[in-house]
């Protein structure tokens, strides 16, 4: 499926998020996916994933997660610097922050009449869709190795709450994780799902993949599978379209 792509600058109370917007050319489907990226923004990388989530047929919304400071406009570098300036990009963005902009791309969605609405996101970005399903326009959302779900960090914030307001979730949701991701370890995962249950949340599709480790799916570097990427974008499509 061919595809085109435009740069957009989405409003919000604190200046204009970046943001790339995939869509198929010709039909697409009734859902649009929001699309976070991990810490380092909207890299080459992450972009290629993007691109065949719009394959799918899906009309995806790859905003950046720091795009009112000193990185906005920024993709950062997969590397030792690139990491640092990405966590530190974390460091100084506020809960709240996250959550403004949020709301600000899902009102985008909506006044753009793309359909309905679902979340993705890696990493940080797996957090950030956890809390995006808070959301009641949100219909289902597929958090791959998200971090920080087991105490709560994200950002500036040592405790988000995140898992304890899961029970808020009335969307479909999905949680991937990798069996070697030493950010995410078995004790860590343990705790996701059993807070996740004891919420009612018992329609939760989980997966933790032999062999994964942290970001699998970045088609960069020693961690990269392939096999499992592909598995996890067939499953997520197959899910995000609620197995239509």
């Amino acid at each position: 499926m061919k595809l085109r792509e435009e740069l957009v600058g989405i409003p919000s109370a604190d200046g204009d998020i970046r943001s790339v917007v995939i869509r198929p050319v010709g039909p697409a489907r009734r859902q649009a996916v929001l699309l976070y990226t991990d810490i380092f923004q909207l890299t080459e990388s992450t972009l290629r994933t993007a691109r065949r989530f719009a394959a799918a047929g899906f009309t995806v919304v790859v905003p950046e997660i720091y795009p009112h400071g000193e990185l906005a406009g920024v993709a950062l570098e997969f590397d030792d610097a690139g990491k640092a300036r990405g966590l530190a990009g974390a460091q100084q963005t506020t809960v709240a922050r996250f959550d403004a902009d949020r709301s600000a791309v899902l009102d985008f969605m909506a006044s753009s009449d793309l359909g309905e609405s679902c979340v993705v996101g890696f990493c940080i970005g797996g957090h950030l869709a956890f809390r995006a399903a808070f959301d009641p326009r949100v219909a289902a959302t597929v958090c791959f190795y998200p971090t920080g779900l087991q105490n709560g960090a994200l950002g500036a914030d040592a405790d988000a709450g995140t898992l304890s307001r899961a029970a808020e979730i009335r969307g479909r949701l999905m949680v991937v994780f990798g069996s070697r991701d030493p950010h995410v370890p078995a004790d860590a995962r343990l705790t996701v799902v059993s807070a996740l249950y004891a919420a009612g949340l018992t329609d939760t599709e989980l997966h933790v993949w032999a062999g994964g480790e942290h970001a699998f799916m970045r088609d960069v570097g020693p961690r990269h599978d392939p096999e499992l990427t592909d598995l996890a974008i067939v499953e997520a499509v197959s899910f995000l379209s609620a197995r239509s």
